[in-house]
């Protein structure tokens, strides 16, 4: 029998619960039963004035910015549109069906304001961490390391080529807060004192995001975020943005390692990277100051391009202790004849 046509009725009274239509399945039931947020108010209570109307929770806004993460919604205002429409999102967020959602203008509010001072994405993500390491997911002994390129927020035909860029022509009580932030950090070793080499390009509106190629396509202004992560079970224990170069991303490497160890007390036997890290000093760094057993490829820059012989070309006698090169001559350590033989490195800590 046909069924009668179904209308839209509107009721005085409705018998619902949100528990009962989030699937028992969903990733967010999951992760609510073992993340932990209830020290966000602790963190933030000092930045919060006595008096005055009261704020939207800071753990809403921290759930909410789960579920952003989680289910890849980049966009805050997108963000808030879906919390509003989903039955999930507003479980995992503590919303009934009446409960209002948050402007999107909060977030950003509090990104450069509550948030920033006092550092508490870190706070959460390295309470998050310790979660992991509570539960055998991370058990410190194998990292690998490595940078991500983020596009920056920055126009290629708002900049200025570096024979044009005067830093200290900048009057930072003029300047918009990006550009405050990049003079604040011109000595820092992640941003400005990471390499003397000035860009091609610096962005006005962001000056000090990196103008780079290393895609291998057009040039555009960028960010490394490097990770140090957990070879167990791929747990990122930390992150740090710097310039997207190398000398800026090995120094983060660095960091990274010190600042876990001093958090969570936990210091690699092995660490994996690419050939990015494998420079004498940081290979140095790892190996005599923190014991670590570098899995790095070493860089090589033997290779000729000139036609000249290259470091493989000369094999090397072990019974003479010295090199033969292809024309079948001797590589001789010394050329003068010394009243007293000399052995080992010069003054200047090469071997000619």
């Amino acid at each position: 029998m046909l069924g009668p046509r179904q209308e839209a009725q509107s009721a005085l009274f409705y018998d619902f619960s949100i528990e009962d239509h989030v699937p028992a399945d969903h990733v967010l039931r999951a992760i609510d039963g073992i993340i932990d947020l209830s020290g966000v108010r602790a963190h933030l209570g000092s930045f919060y004035s006595s008096t005055g109307r009261p704020s939207i929770d800071p753990e809403l806004m921290m759930r909410m910015l789960f579920v952003g993460y989680i289910m890849g919604i980049r966009s805050e205002r997108r963000l808030c549109d879906e919390v509003h429409l989903n039955l999930a999102y507003r479980w995992f967020c503590k919303l009934d069906l009446t409960d209002a959602i948050p402007d999107h203008s909060t977030f950003s509010k509090n990104r450069h304001g509550r948030f920033r001072d006092s550092d508490l994405l870190r706070h959460v993500f390295e309470s998050v961490v310790a979660q992991c390491i509570e539960a055998g997911l991370a058990s410190g002994q194998r990292y690998a390391a490595d940078a991500s390129i983020i596009a920056a927020d920055a126009n290629r035909q708002q900049s200025t080529p570096k024979a044009d860029w005067i830093p200290e022509a900048i009057n930072p009580d003029e300047a918009p807060r990006a550009v405050r932030e990049y003079l604040e950090t011109l000595d820092d070793a992640a941003f400005g004192a990471a390499s003397p080499v000035v860009p091609k390009f610096i962005s006005h509106s962001d000056p000090a995001s990196q103008w780079t190629g290393a895609r291998g396509g057009p040039a555009y202004f960028a960010y490394s975020t490097n990770y140090l992560i957990d070879t167990d079970n791929a747990v990122i224990l930390d992150v740090e943005p710097t310039r997207s170069i190398r000398q800026a991303e090995v120094d983060a490497v660095k960091i990274m390692i010190d600042r876990v160890h001093e958090v969570h007390e936990l210091m690699p036997q092995r660490l994996i990277a690419d050939t990015a890290y494998g420079s004498g000093p940081m290979l140095d760094w790892l190996v005599q100051k923190r014991g670590i057993a570098p899995h790095i490829p070493v860089i090589d820059k033997s290779g000729r391009k000139d036609g000249t012989f290259e470091r493989a070309d000369f094999t090397f006698d072990a019974e003479h202790d010295l090199y033969i090169c292809p024309g079948g001559k001797e590589l001789k350590q010394y050329r003068r004849a010394f009243t007293a033989p000399r052995s080992g490195p010069n003054k200047d800590a090469t071997i000619r």
